[in-house]
């Protein structure tokens, strides 16, 4: 059974970091693309990065150069670095493991297995 744990979220405030970070259970992690997600109150869900097997990344325009997606497959891990942090970064993030169910024209890849979430609140 796939098993997506979020943790790391919090409050912050402008200019601020978080990392937040992914616990995978239940499917060869290594060879997956793995992907963070967010979606904000009143908004549709955002792809943020993804990360591929060859650790090759891929960022939203929002988030380059204060984002960095990373991964441990020793630890069946995924991490979410993220700094200069702004208003507009509140949102509830999200993990996904690559599949065949849902389509990210954010990041133009597929999807099908998604965590529950870590709350990221940023104030000014």
């Amino acid at each position: 059974q796939v098993q997506l744990v979020e943790s790391g979220g919090g409050s912050v405030q402008a200019g601020g970091s978080l990392r937040l970070s992914c616990a995978a259970s239940g499917f060869p992690y290594s060879s997956r693309f793995m992907g963070w997600f967010r979606q904000g109150p009143g908004k549709e869900r955002e792809g943020v990065a993804y990360i591929d097997s060859a650790y090759t990344t891929r960022y939203a325009e929002s988030v380059k150069g204060r984002f960095t997606i990373s991964r441990d497959n020793a630890k069946n891990s995924l991490y979410l670095q993220m700094n200069s942090l702004k208003l507009e970064d509140s949102a509830m993030y999200f993990c996904a493991a690559s599949g065949r169910t849902w389509y990210s024209p954010d990041l133009q890849f597929w999807f099908s297995f998604w965590g529950q979430g870590t709350q990221v609140n940023v104030s000014s």
